[in-house]
C-alpha cells in the first residue's frame, strides 16, 4: 500500500516539474531580445540625403515633422537663407526656416511605415537646384509592442490553464490515492504547483520591463556622433553644427617651397635705445619716481639720477682750490671796488673797470662749478619714445659706468632676426609663426656678411599689428625659395597627429560620414601645409574642427 503511494506521490511531483518547466517557455515564446536591441541600435532617427554640386541635404523624421539641414557641398557652412520646397504625399509643401538654421515641414505622413520619395528643389543665392532623396521609415515600433503582447497574452492564457489543468489532475489522483492523513502531503504538491505559476508570471513582466528600458537607451542615443567600426566618424549633422566643422576641395596645383628658419624678435634699432649712465654713482628718483616696466615715456623725459661719488683726496683737492679762488675773488672785489671809485674822475681808464669786472665774474663761475660738481647729479634722459621693456632701477642702487639702467623699445616697430645656413634674398618676403598658430607678414631687411655659429644673420620688418609680440620671442620664420613643388595645399588645423605619430586628415565622403585619411606632409607656409600623398585631387577635406571630431569615440 505504501510503496503504491509513493509511486503516485512521485508521479504527481513529475507532474508539477514539468508543468512548471512548460509555463515560463509559453510565457516567453515568440520574443528574442538580442534581433529587437539589434534593429533599434542599427537605427537612429529615420533620414536621407542628396548631394549635388552646389548643395548637401539631410532630412531627419521627427515624429511627425520633417527636419531639414541644408549646406554648401564644398565648404560646409549652413545655408540659412534659401527657399526651400518639397514634393512630398501631401503634395508641394514649403519648409519653414528656424531659429536654429534648419527647416521644417509638418509631415502626417511619416507615421506609417515604409519607402517615401522626396523631391526638393532649393533656391539660394541665385542658384536653384533640385535634389531627390528617399526615406525608410521602419515599422512602428508601438504597433510592434502592442502585437507582441497581445500573442504573449494568449500564451500565457494556454500557459494558465494547462497548468490549472495540471493542478486539478494532481488534486483528483490524490484524493483518490490518499485518505485520512496522506492528504496533507498532496497538499504540498499543489501549492509547489502554484509556486512555479506565479514566478512565470513575474518573469513575463520582468521581460518586458527590461525590453522597454533598452529600447529608450537606444532611441536617446541615435542622435549622437561615434566612431564606426571601420575607423569612420558618423556626425549627425546637428553635431557638426555645434562643432562648426567646416570643408575645402583641396586641389593639386604648383606651390613655391619653403624654407624653415629659427628666428626671435628684436627691437628697431632706429625705435629703441638704451638709458646708460655715464659716471659711475648713486641712483636717485626723478620727483615722479621711477618708471615700472611697461611704461610708456616720451623722448627727453628724466628717468632718473646719478650722483657720482666723490674719494676723500678728491675733497682735499677741491677745498683747497675753492680757497685758492675765494682768496682771488676777494682781491680782485677789492680792486673793483676802488676802480669803481676812480673811474668817474678819470684816473683810470673804463676800459680797466670792465675788464676787472670780467675777472671777477670769471672767478666767481670757477668757483660756483667746482661747488656744483660736488652736489649736482648726471640726469638720466630717455633717447626715443617707447615702453620700458628693461630696467630695475632702485633708489640708492650703485652703478657703475657704461651700465645700462634702461631698455625702451618701441612695441609697434619690431623686427625678426633669423639665423639661416646659407644667404638667402627672399624676392617675395616672408611669414613668421609663434607657438601659438598666430602669423606675422615680414618685410626683409639684410643680410649679415659674417658667420655667427655657422650661420647667416638675417633681418626682417615685422608688417601690419605687431599684438602679442615681445622681445626676445622665438618663433619660425617661412622663407619661399625659388623651387616649386606640387601637392594640396591645406591649413594646418586640418592635419591631425595620431598617437603613433602618423599625421592624417578627415576626409568628408558623406554628409554625416568622415574618414580619416594617412598623408605625408611639408610646411607651405605660415597657415598651410602641402600634402605630399596619402589623398587625391578632388577630395572634400575638414579644414576646422578636425581636432573635435578626433575625440569622438
Amino acid at each position: 500500500m505504501f510503496s503504491h503511494f509513493g509511486r503516485l506521490l512521485r508521479a504527481l511531483a513529475a507532474i508539477a516539474i514539468l508543468c512548471g518547466a512548460i509555463a515560463p517557455v509559453f510565457a516567453h515564446e515568440g520574443h528574442d531580445h538580442d534581433e529587437q536591441q539589434q534593429a533599434v541600435s542599427a537605427g537612429a532617427l529615420p533620414r536621407g540625403e542628396a548631394v549635388s554640386n552646389e548643395f548637401e541635404i539631410v532630412a531627419v523624421a521627427r515624429g511627425e515633422a520633417l527636419e531639414i539641414y541644408l549646406d554648401r557641398f564644398a565648404t560646409n557652412e549652413p545655408v540659412t537663407d534659401a527657399t526651400l520646397e518639397a514634393e512630398t504625399p501631401s503634395g508641394p509643401m514649403k519648409a519653414n526656416p528656424d531659429a536654429d538654421g534648419t527647416y521644417r515641414i509638418t509631415a502626417p505622413w511619416l507615421a506609417k511605415s515604409g519607402r517615401t520619395d522626396l523631391i526638393f528643389s532649393v533656391t539660394a543665392g541665385g542658384v536653384t537646384d533640385i535634389l531627390p532623396l528617399t526615406i525608410e521609415i521602419p515599422p512602428q515600433r508601438g504597433q510592434d509592442m502592442a502585437r507582441e503582447n497581445a500573442t504573449g497574452g494568449a500564451i500565457s492564457k494556454n500557459a494558465i490553464l494547462l497548468v490549472g489543468g495540471g493542478v486539478l489532475a494532481g488534486a483528483f489522483i490524490s484524493a483518490i490515492a490518499l485518505r485520512g492523513g496522506r492528504r496533507a502531503a498532496a497538499l504540498v504538491v499543489i501549492l509547489v504547483l502554484v509556486a512555479g505559476l506565479r514566478a512565470a508570471r513575474a518573469h513575463e513582466d520582468h521581460g518586458h520591463e527590461e525590453e522597454k528600458a533598452q529600447i529608450a537607451i537606444s532611441t536617446a542615443t541615435g542622435e549622437r556622433a561615434q566612431r564606426l567600426p571601420d575607423g569612420a566618424v558618423f556626425a549627425p549633422k546637428a553635431v557638426q553644427r555645434i562643432f562648426a566643422l567646416r570643408t575645402l576641395v583641396a586641389e593639386k596645383a604648383e606651390h613655391r617651397k619653403v624654407t624653415e628658419l629659427p628666428g626671435r624678435i628684436i627691437p628697431d634699432p632706429n625705435a629703441s635705445g638704451y638709458v646708460q649712465s655715464a659716471v659711475g654713482g648713486r641712483l636717485s628718483a626723478p620727483p615722479g619716481g621711477f618708471p615700472r616696466l611697461g611704461t610708456r615715456v616720451k623722448q627727453g623725459d628724466i628717468l632718473g639720477y646719478v650722483t657720482p661719488p666723490i674719494q676723500a683726496i678728491d675733497i682735499s683737492d677741491m677745498r683747497q682750490r675753492q680757497g685758492e679762488l675765494d682768496q682771488q675773488i676777494s682781491i680782485v672785489e677789492r680792486r673793483f671796488a676802488r676802480y669803481e671809485q676812480l673811474a668817474p674822475s678819470g684816473a683810470i681808464s673804463r676800459t680797466q673797470l670792465d675788464d676787472t669786472r670780467l675777472e671777477l665774474e670769471g672767478l666767481r663761475e670757477r668757483r660756483a662749478s667746482i661747488e656744483r660738481s660736488r652736489r649736482e647729479p648726471e640726469a638720466l634722459i630717455a633717447p626715443v619714445a617707447g615702453v620700458i621693456a628693461e630696467g630695475s632701477a632702485v633708489a640708492g642702487q650703485i652703478v657703475q659706468p657704461s651700465s645700462v639702467v634702461f631698455n625702451i623699445i618701441d612695441p609697434s616697430r619690431l623686427w625678426v632676426e633669423a639665423l639661416s645656413f646659407e644667404s638667402i634674398e627672399p624676392t617675395e618676403g616672408a611669414r613668421a609663426s609663434t607657438y601659438t598658430g598666430k602669423s606675422y607678414d615680414l618685410n626683409y631687411q639684410g643680410s649679415g656678411f659674417a658667420d655667427r655659429s655657422q650661420s647667416v644673420p638675417v633681418h626682417f620688418a615685422v608688417k601690419g599689428d605687431t599684438a602679442g609680440l615681445r622681445a626676445g620671442q622665438f618663433l619660425t620664420v617661412l622663407v619661399a625659395t625659388d623651387e616649386s613643388k606640387q601637392g594640396l595645399a591645406v591649413p594646418r588645423r586640418s592635419i591631425v597627429r595620431g598617437s603613433n605619430g602618423q599625421d592624417f586628415v578627415y576626409e568628408h565622403v558623406a554628409p554625416e560620414l568622415f574618414m580619416t585619411r594617412s598623408v605625408r606632409t611639408e610646411p607651405l607656409d605660415g597657415d598651410r601645409v602641402l600634402i605630399m600623398s596619402g589623398i587625391g585631387s578632388g577630395k572634400r577635406i575638414v579644414s576646422q574642427g578636425a581636432d573635435l571630431l578626433d575625440h569622438v569615440r
